[in-house]
Order: structure tokens, then C-alpha cells, then sequence
């Protein structure tokens, strides 16, 4: 890192103050409190104005050796919506890909030694809309899912349950311009290089395919078909009155609120599902080792990947579920986030945190898989 990138994260106040998160409170036996720290300031030197690039800096301030998932720490491309981005205090698209992932291996880790530091300038203006003037507020949030010590030691609250680490907001004054608007593979630049390509595709059975052979095609197929199966009966459940296990065990204790939430967000999932003029497309050319993944401000463009094609057809983390999964991250859908994932963080983000499981898409994809089968 340069000494002029360093001066940045030092110089207090040259856009905005930074902004820092540390968990203090005990963690639930056999496991250990988030060691983190964190802090963000925007990158700005002298008089050039800011152009949409954040400093963020983390801290192991534990004396162990720890592993976090890399995708719950911001790397130089996002490929997660890390950030909650507000103008004028409205809430900013994320247009990067949003992507289901399968359990993480351990080349997916980021290793941090004791005391270890690490700055990452993100570039917010390749995935969040920074063009118009005004007032932005920027702050970090994600679920420390699956962090541990190197002897094994999960890292949890004090009732065993996730941590979710958050920066303090940072402010900014943004003088609007193009510059700092994604257009089209800007979403992700780096890890657009990767994307397959996207055309019109072949339509079999009123669902386009891109970059397909037959047998995927049959395969998807049979998934868009499953998926609409799915969709029609987690829709129908939630039309109903009674309250069960399916519904609390996916999405946390009930209030009419929060199930009107949920009922809205099938009856969209399964319009979209049921489309059959080809606006739904499958993209086969993704070699990634993800179920699959999408540009929430791009319905209805699914790529499916490597372990969408060694899934099952129905049941847990199927390749019908990984549809129902992908189609609630448009923003013309239910606009859903990958918060946490997995059936094991899915059930600790509905007891802790409701509202943020009806945000998250490994829920969604859950309730409507509902396997194994609950009331």
C-alpha cells in the first residue's frame, strides 16, 4: 500500500470520519467473541473529489490465528452486496452478482495472524449508483458465518448464535456525475471478466437457454419446472392462516407483518416463475464452482454453475430450490440478499433475526424445498 493510500486512512476527516465496529461481548461457551475490528474512510486526496472508492481496514485484535470466509470481508471486487448505500436516505440498487454458494473449502478462507491488519480500497461505484448529487451514507454490514479460530473455535454471540459485524456510517458528499454510474458489465468489472456471454439464447418450452447443451437444457428444464411446482406451494402455504413449524423454522416468530412480507414475496416469485415467452433465460456457461448466480438489477438471467449440475432435481439445495433462490434476488421480485447460508445459518438468521431472514434468499429457498417436510 502506498504512503499516499496510508495518509488516507490516517488523515482524519478529508471526506469523512471512519467508522468502526468491535464486538466486546462474551461469547457462548466453547466458542469465542468477534475479534474484529473495523474501520472505513473514504478515499479522497487535496482537492480531488471522491470518486466512489472506500478504504476499509480490518483488525485481528485476538491472539489467535482466525479464518473467515472471504466472501464476508470486502475484497478489491465485491461480489456480495457488503454495503448499505443510501442517497438522500434512500436506499442505493446494488447491481453486482449476488451468488449461492456452496459450504465453503478451505482455499475459500481468508487467514488473519494475531494482531494482522488489512486495508482494501473498494471501489462502491462498480456495483452501487453513485451519479447523482447529494448526500450518500455508506456502512458495512455482513453475518460472520462460518469464522473460526485455527484450533476450531467458532466465532458466536453470547447464545451461540451469528455475529453480525457493522461499521459506523460513513457520510459523503457526492458532487453527481457519470463517472460514477455502473453501465453494463461495470456491475462487477473484474468479475464480469469471468461472465459468460449473454445473447437472445435457444427458447425450449417458453424458457430461453444460453450456451446450453441438450442434456442441460433437459436438466434445467426439469428444475424450472420443479422450481414452479415449488413456487405455487410455498405461495398457497401462505395464503393460509395457520402459523407452523415450515413457516417459523424459515422465517422466525410470526407478526402479520412479517408474513405479509413473506406472502408477497412468493406470489412475485412465482409470477416470475411462471413466465413461459422465454423471459426467463438458464446460462450454462458459468465454470465456477457456485450453484449459481445473478445481477439483481437484470431479471430474469439465471447462470447456473458447477454444483447447480451435481444437485438434485428437488429436495435440499436442488437445483429447483437454486431457482427459487435466484429469482428472489431481483429487484423486480422480492429483492432478497445472501445474508447467510446453508439450512444450518438459515435457522440461527430466523430465530435471531427475522426481518433479515426475509431478506435472505437461502430462506426463501428453504421454505419452498421444505425438506425435510414441516406443517
Amino acid at each position: 500500500m502506498s504512503n499516499t493510500a496510508r495518509t488516507v486512512w490516517l488523515a482524519a476527516g478529508l471526506v469523512a470520519a471512519t467508522g468502526v465496529a468491535f464486538a466486546a461481548r462474551p461469547a457462548a461457551p466453547g466458542t469465542m467473541p468477534n475479534p474484529l475490528r473495523i474501520g472505513m474512510v473514504a478515499d479522497s486526496i487535496g482537492s480531488r473529489a471522491f470518486m466512489g472508492t472506500v478504504e476499509f481496514k480490518v483488525t485481528n485484535t485476538s491472539n489467535q490465528v482466525m479464518q473467515f470466509p472471504s466472501w464476508t470481508l470486502p475484497a478489491d471486487t465485491l461480489e456480495a452486496n457488503l454495503f448499505k448505500v443510501t442517497h438522500n436516505g434512500k436506499p442505493v440498487a446494488y447491481t453486482g452478482p449476488q451468488i449461492k454458494r456452496a459450504a465453503p473449502t478451505e482455499a475459500d478462507y481468508i487467514v488473519m495472524q494475531p494482531g494482522e491488519s488489512r486495508l482494501v480500497r473498494v471501489d462502491l461505484a462498480r456495483s452501487y449508483d453513485l451519479s447523482r448529487t447529494g448526500q450518500y451514507q455508506v456502512q458495512f454490514r455482513s453475518y460472520l458465518q462460518g469464522a473460526r479460530s485455527q484450533n476450531g473455535r467458532m466465532v458466536a454471540s453470547g447464545n451461540g448464535g451469528l455475529v453480525k459485524l457493522e461499521s459506523a456510517p460513513l457520510s459523503l458528499w457526492v458532487e453527481g456525475s457519470p463517472l460514477r454510474s455502473p453501465k453494463g458489465d461495470d456491475a462487477g468489472r473484474v468479475f464480469a471478466q469471468k461472465r459468460p456471454g449473454t445473447g437472445g439464447g435457444t427458447v425450449v418450452n417458453g424458457v430461453s437457454y444460453v450456451g446450453c447443451s441438450s442434456t442441460q437444457i433437459s436438466g434445467a428444464g426439469n428444475a424450472v419446472n420443479a422450481a414452479r411446482n415449488y413456487s405455487e406451494g410455498a405461495k398457497g402455504y401462505l395464503a393460509g392462516s395457520n402459523v407452523g413449524p415450515r413457516y417459523t423454522t424459515w422465517f422466525g416468530a410470526y407478526t402479520s407483518t412479517r408474513w405479509n412480507t413473506a406472502k408477497s414475496n412468493f406470489v412475485a416469485i412465482d409470477s416470475a416463475m411462471d413466465q413461459s415467452g422465454g423471459q426467463i433465460k438458464i446460462n450454462c456457461g458459468c465454470s465456477q464452482n457456485y450453484y449459481a448466480y445473478v445481477y439483481p438489477t437484470r431479471p430474469y438471467e439465471i447462470f447456473v454453475c458447477k454444483a447447480f449440475w451435481s444437485a438434485p432435481n428437488t429436495g435440499t439445495d436442488s437445483k429447483a430450490g437454486t431457482l427459487i433462490h435466484e429469482m428472489s434476488h431481483f429487484n423486480a421480485v422480492a429483492g432478497t440478499d445472501d445474508h447467510v447460508y446453508g439450512q444450518t445459518g438459515a435457522k440461527q438468521l430466523a430465530a435471531s433475526d427475522p426481518a433479515a431472514a426475509l431478506d435472505n434468499a437461502d430462506n426463501h429457498e428453504y421454505f419452498a424445498e421444505n425438506s425435510p417436510s414441516q406443517n
